[in-house]
């Protein structure tokens, strides 16, 4: 799962620093269309992913995650494939619409995982599994703006639609999936969508983590579809995909260098707690990019935000993991994906908005308060839940 989820990351990231780019040479377009639309174009395939992504927890559930797994890699490979062959905006805005409906594949093998794994490791093993996709995301920018560099940008997407259909190869031969039995005596073996949002609501700190998710995407999602143009005015044009890939994959680098640490430490200290750590510092983390005058200044704070936000995914999930009745899990990790993806969606178009009225710094005030608040909102109701905040260690014996 680890190397499926290293290439679909590294495949799907490898275009990102030159998506604004590519839509440059669709035409003869201003400054402000193209960051607009390098917002939307970025932003849209996480409006499909955020309907579709509850369904295939829930059918995940039923008929296991394996299948769905392979159908999202095969479906990726297509909408990358074809995105080399446009010739209009519309078409590539399009067909980023259309990959949103496949876009889960990491959030559901994480389900897949979590649920495989007992309780009270979840929080390192989950934290494992991620790195794999951050090493992808790591060295996809890179290597995508160095081989965008080489060949094109359109020969380049040709090229990332054969490493996505890799994925769907490695999980169809490696990956063998067991069935997973009931926790507990009392619990079900299934739920209704009805029953599942109910336990969502009734507790208020499973309910939190899930608008943290929220949060935690707009701030991370804010800078990306402007990112590769503060760098072009902090570094000039020369080698700018390259320069963008390093800017994007500093954060990667911090988030794999943590993420498994932030497991081990949230799975003995609890993690809710560790949640509420990591959302202050990345806050305080975002607010001297504002200020950067070079861009090793701002590469060097990218990678600082990946060693907070890294540890925010698997700390996540894990929590989701001890709150959440296994029956229900991928359901539950479904909604919190569909949050994510809603994040995705709003950062993106918020970062490119504010940009275009107050310049980039804007982006980072912005970003560093949403992500301020939402630790201390955590933080009281963690107060308020003391209960509901503590690991549960009992059950995983």
């Amino acid at each position: 799962m680890w190397f499926a989820n290293f290439f679909i990351a590294g495949s799907i990231t490898m275009v990102l620093p030159f998506l604004s780019l590519y839509i440059e040479e669709l035409g003869d377009f201003s400054a402000s269309f193209v960051q607009t639309w390098s917002g939307w174009v970025f932003g849209i395939t996480f409006v499909t992913a955020f309907l579709f992504s509850p369904i295939w927890g829930r059918i995940g559930d039923q008929y296991g995650r394996k299948r769905i797994l392979i159908f999202s890699a095969t479906g990726l490979a297509v909408s990358v494939l074809l995105m080399g062959f446009v010739t209009s905006v519309w078409q590539l805005f399009l067909l980023r619409l259309f990959m949103g409906v496949f876009t889960g594949f990491i959030p559901m093998s994480q389900a897949l995982i979590s649920t495989q794994t007992p309780k009270h490791i979840a929080g390192q093993v989950l934290g494992t599994l991620q790195t794999g996709s951050i090493t992808g995301s790591l060295l996809g920018p890179m290597l995508g703006g160095f081989i965008a560099d080489q060949i094109g940008y359109s020969t380049t997407f040709q090229f990332v639609s054969i490493t996505v259909a890799v994925s769907a190869v490695i999980v169809f031969f490696g990956i063998h999936e067991q069935k997973v039995e009931k926790e507990d005596e009392d619990e079900k073996t299934s739920y209704e969508t009805k029953e599942v949002l109910g336990h969502i609501l009734k507790h208020p700190v499973l309910l939190m983590v899930m608008l943290i998710s929220l949060i935690v995407q707009i701030a991370h999602f804010s800078i990306q579809p402007i990112l590769s143009l503060f760098v072009g005015e902090l570094h000039g044009p020369e080698n700018l995909a390259l320069f963008s890939g390093i800017a994007f994959s500093a954060a990667g680098l911090g988030n794999l260098m943590m993420a498994k640490r932030w497991g081990q430490i949230a799975d003995k200290q609890g993690y809710a707690k560790i949640l509420v750590f990591l959302l202050f510092m990345a806050g305080a983390v975002y607010i001297p990019a504002a200020f950067v005058t070079n861009i090793w200044q701002l590469v060097a704070l990218r990678f600082l935000l990946g060693v907070s936000i890294g540890g925010i995914i698997p700390v996540r999930t894990a929590y989701i993991r001890q709150a959440a009745p296994v029956a229900m899990q991928g359901e539950v990790l479904g909604y919190n994906t569909s949050v994510r993806f809603l994040g995705n969606i709003i950062g993106p178009a918020m970062g490119g908005m504010l940009s275009g009225a107050f310049g980039f710094s804007a982006v980072f005030f912005i970003t560093s308060a949403l992500l301020l608040i939402s630790g201390l909102m955590m933080f009281l109701t963690i107060q308020r839940n003391p209960g509901a905040a503590q690991s549960r260690h009992s059950y995983s014996h």
